[in-house]
C-alpha cells in the first residue's frame, strides 16, 4: 500500500469511527419508538437545516449532478435551478405547517401516520398504502446511495465494485440500526458541514491550478460553443421546452420526500423554521452551485476524459489529483458524508413504514415499544439487503436512480401533503386517490418515457387533480376534521 492510499485509508476510518461512535452514543440513551423513529421532537434549528439539506442531497450532489454538468454543461445548471427554488417553497409553505398539523394530529410520527390522523381514516387505506409506496421508492433511492458509494470506494482503492458497495452499506445500516433518528440527524449534521466545504474547494482548487478564472473559461469556451450555452443541448441542438420543463421539474419533488419532511416534523418549535430556512438556503446555493462547477471545471482540468459512467467518479478523480494523501481522505469522506446521510435517512423512514404502517397497523396493534424498536431494526437490514442486490451492477447511473425515486415521491405524496395543509375540503378518499395516481403515473411513465418529459411532471399533475375530483365528489369531512384543521391554523399564527 502507498504512503498516498495509506493516508486516505486513515482519514476516511477516522470519519466512519466518528460516525459509529455517535450510532453508538445514541443507542445508549433510546428509550421509547418515537425516540427512534422522531427523536421526540427535539432538534434545534442548525441540525434540522443541515440534517434536512444532508438527508436531501445525497451522493448525487457529489457524483450524480457533477457528472451531468461534466457531459452537458451550463445545462445541469437547470437542475440546480429547479432544486434551489423547490427547495425554498418547501421551507416557506411546508415545513411549519407541517410541523404543527402533525403534533395536532395526535401527534403523528409518520408521514402515513399524519395522513390517517389528518382524515381519521378507520380503514388503514391511506396508511398501508402510502407505507407500500414508500417501500417501493425508498429500495431504488437508498440503492442509489450504495450505488455511489461502491463507485468511490472503487475509485480510490481499485477494490471490486460489489464490495465497495457492501463495505460502505454496512457502515451506514450500523449507526441507523444502533441510534435511530437522532444518530442520524447528528451524523447529518456533521456530514452536511463536510459536505458543503468539499463540494466549494475543490472547484474554487481546480481554478486556481488552471491559472484562475479566465484561463478557466476560455478553456471551457474550447470544450465545444454549446457547452457554456444553457439552451443547448450537448449534440448542439437546442433545448426544448421539455427539456427545460423536465430539468427543473426536480423542484417538485421536494413536496412528497419523507425523509426531508421528517425534518420539519422533529423540530423543537415551528418557530425555529424561518432561522432554519435561511440557514438551508445559504447551503443548497453554494453547494448545487458548486457541484455543476466540479463537473464544468473537471473537463477541463482532466486530461483524460471520462466516459459512461466514469463521468460520475469526476469529483473523486479531481480530489485524488489536486490534494495530499490525508487531506484528499477528508474530501473522500465528505462524498461518502453525502451518500451516508441519505441512505441512512431513507433506512430509517423505511423501516418507520414497516414497524408504524404496516406492522402496527395490520399484524400487531398493541404490539409494545420493544417490539416495535425490534421491528425496526430488521427492517433496516431488510431494506438494505434488497437494496444492495438491486444496487449490484456497476453500470447503474447514481442519477438515474436517484431521479425516479424522487419522481416517484414527488408524484404519490407531495400533492397530498400539499393540498392537506391549505385546503379543509380534502378527504381521505381524494388523499388515497391522489396517492394511487401519482405513484402509479411514475411507475408507467418511466417504462415509456413519452414525449421525453419527466415522469414527475404528469404525476403531480394527475396527483393534484385526482385529489380535488375525488374530495369534491366525495362526502364533507366531518366537524371534528374541520375544527382540528383551523385549530392548526391557529397554532401556525
Amino acid at each position: 500500500m502507498t504512503s498516498h492510499s495509506i493516508g486516505v485509508s486513515a482519514a476516511l476510518m477516522l470519519y466512519c469511527a466518528v460516525m459509529l461512535a455517535i450510532g453508538i452514543y445514541y443507542c445508549r440513551r433510546m428509550r421509547s419508538v418515537s425516540d427512534y423513529i422522531l427523536g421526540s421532537r427535539s432538534l434545534g434549528t442548525w441540525v434540522t437545516s443541515m440534517s434536512a439539506e444532508a438527508a436531501d442531497m445525497s451522493g448525487w450532489l457529489m457524483l450524480g449532478l457533477p457528472g451531468y454538468a461534466y457531459c452537458a454543461g451550463m445545462q445541469a445548471g437547470w437542475i440546480a435551478l429547479g432544486l434551489i427554488i423547490g427547495t425554498y417553497i418547501n421551507w416557506k409553505a411546508v415545513a411549519g405547517r407541517l410541523r404543527t398539523y402533525t403534533q395536532v394530529a395526535n401527534d403523528s410520527l409518520t408521514l402515513p401516520d399524519y395522513l390517517q390522523n389528518r382524515f381519521r381514516d378507520s380503514s388503514h387505506a391511506l396508511r398501508v398504502v402510502s407505507a407500500i409506496f414508500i417501500l417501493i421508492f425508498f429500495l431504488l433511492y437508498t440503492s442509489s446511495g450504495f450505488v455511489a458509494g461502491g463507485k468511490m470506494f472503487h475509485a480510490v482503492f481499485h477494490v471490486p465494485y460489489f464490495w465497495a458497495m457492501l463495505l460502505g452499506a454496512l457502515v451506514i445500516v450500523f449507526y441507523t440500526f444502533l441510534g435511530g433518528f437522532m444518530a442520524v440527524c447528528w451524523t447529518d449534521f456533521v456530514q452536511g458541514v463536510m459536505m458543503f466545504f468539499a463540494i466549494l474547494i475543490v472547484p474554487i482548487a481546480g481554478i486556481a491550478l488552471l491559472g484562475g478564472p479566465s484561463p478557466t473559461f476560455t478553456a471551457l469556451e474550447r470544450v465545444s460553443g454549446e457547452f457554456l450555452d444553457p439552451f443547448t443541448a450537448s449534440e448542439g441542438r437546442k433545448l426544448s421546452l421539455v427539456a427545460i420543463i423536465s430539468l427543473m421539474a426536480w423542484g417538485l419533488g421536494y413536496f412528497g420526500q419523507p425523509h426531508i419532511l421528517i425534518r420539519f416534523m422533529a423540530i423543537k418549535s415551528a418557530k425555529l423554521i424561518s432561522q432554519a430556512r435561511r440557514i438551508a438556503m445559504v447551503w443548497v446555493v453554494l453547494s448545487l452551485t458548486a457541484a455543476v462547477a466540479v463537473g464544468m471545471v473537471g473537463r477541463v482540468f482532466l486530461r483524460e476524459t471520462l466516459q459512461g459512467t466514469a463521468s460520475e467518479t469526476v469529483f473523486i478523480v479531481m480530489t485524488d489529483r489536486i490534494f495530499t494523501s490525508f487531506f484528499a481522505g477528508l474530501v473522500f469522506s465528505a462524498v461518502l458524508a453525502a451518500i451516508m446521510s441519505t441512505a441512512s435517512a431513507q433506512l430509517l423512514v423505511t423501516s418507520s413504514a414497516v414497524s408504524q404502517d404496516l406492522y402496527k397497523a395490520l399484524i400487531h396493534k398493541k404490539a409494545g415499544e420493544q417490539e416495535l424498536l425490534r421491528v425496526s431494526r430488521c427492517a433496516v437490514i431488510m431494506v438494505a439487503v434488497i437494496a444492495v442486490v438491486f444496487g449490484a451492477n456497476p453500470e447503474n447511473r447514481v442519477l438515474d436512480l436517484v431521479a425516479y425515486a424522487w419522481a416517484g415521491f414527488g408524484a404519490a405524496f407531495g400533492p397530498a401533503i400539499l393540498v392537506s395543509l391549505y385546503w379543509q375540503r380534502m378527504t381521505g378518499n381524494g388523499a388515497l386517490a391522489g396517492i394511487v395516481a401519482g405513484g402509479i403515473t411514475v411507475l408507467v411513465w418511466k417504462q415509456f418515457g413519452w414525449f421525453g418529459l419527466y415522469e414527475i411532471v404528469p404525476g403531480f399533475v394527475l396527483s393534484v387533480i385526482a385529489i380535488f375530483v375525488v374530495s369534491l365528489i366525495d362526502k364533507a369531512p366531518s366537524e371534528e376534521i374541520l375544527r382540528e384543521f383551523e385549530q392548526s391554523r391557529s397554532c401556525q399564527q
